[in-house]
């Protein structure tokens, strides 16, 4: 047995859904050791739901990677580090493809899909289906967050950049108060949110008022933290959370945890979260 499927068979897998992830979080981990091993995490550092995922045991499955430069870099090229990812899943016998995704309008951010055939990756039950991840750059991000080196055993030790937990938190809460989702109710933001507060982890405060205004959210220096819980209860009170619990129920070992969540539930979480 390879190193990719003794990992994989560190998973108990119940359902084809639980095979996916199982499959996507191995290749999280498999690329995120090619990145480490090409120097990416010099100029880099990993942040978003898995990140939280894979180096702080959040209880959900996720599937993007987030990257943000360090510094600003619009000219920034990300193909480099593909051959290492490549090298790494080829030296555990899996063979994958790394595109360039297209963008139809002009935007900072960078993006790329990793590619396997889940024959290669042994899911028997859904043959010929590709496992998709893609990989985001933030070339020109909002600035004002601090980075730490995280350990990771597999598939052997390396380590990658990543964003601190309050700064993690700070992006979260971006993303949950201003990201537009048309119909969409995004429940794993709220997952998230729920887990943050639970953990008791200090929101970065100048990080997301760093994120609000490089975004066009909020104006510079318009935000306090009044007037962030002010809108967070707005927003809490807009919420249709049975939808909610749609979105995040896939991503989910035991699902029955969402079965209790509402309005007020989230109001009273809300009044428990602290800021740094």
């Amino acid at each position: 047995m390879n190193v990719f499927d003794e990992m994989l068979s560190a998973y108990e897998c119940r359902t084809v859904e639980d095979k996916l992830n199982a499959i996507r979080e191995v290749m999280q981990q498999v690329a995120l050791c090619g990145l480490a091993r090409s120097g990416f995490f010099d100029k880099a550092a990993f942040y978003g739901g898995t990140c939280l995922r894979i180096f702080h045991g959040l209880d959900r499955f996720s599937e993007d990677m987030d990257f943000s430069l360090l510094q600003a870099d619009a000219d920034f090229d990300f193909r480099p580090h593909f051959a290492a990812v490549e090298e790494e899943f080829a030296s555990m016998g899996q063979r994958v493809t790394i595109s360039l995704k297209n963008k139809s309008r002009q935007s900072a951010i960078q993006s790329a899909f990793l590619k396997g055939d889940t024959a290669q990756f042994n899911l028997s039950l859904e043959r010929g289906r590709l496992v998709n991840i893609k990989l985001e750059v933030d070339t020109l991000p909002p600035m004002a967050f601090e980075t730490e080196h995280k350990l990771l055993l597999q598939p052997r030790s390396f380590y990658a950049r990543c964003f601190t937990l309050p700064c993690l938190f700070a992006g979260k809460m971006h993303a949950l108060m201003y990201r537009a989702w048309k119909n969409r109710v995004k429940g794993r933001d709220w997952y998230d949110f729920e887990w943050y507060v639970r953990k008791g982890v200090q929101l970065d405060f100048a990080h997301f008022c760093e994120r609000a205004y490089e975004f066009g959210s909020e104006p510079r220096g318009s935000l306090t933290p009044d007037s962030f819980l002010c809108m967070l209860q707005r927003k809490i009170e807009s919420v249709n959370f049975s939808a909610a619990v749609e979105d995040v129920r896939p991503f989910m070992r035991n699902p029955e945890h969402a079965d209790f969540w509402s309005t007020d539930y989230f109001l009273q979480v809300a009044r428990m979260m602290k800021l740094q």
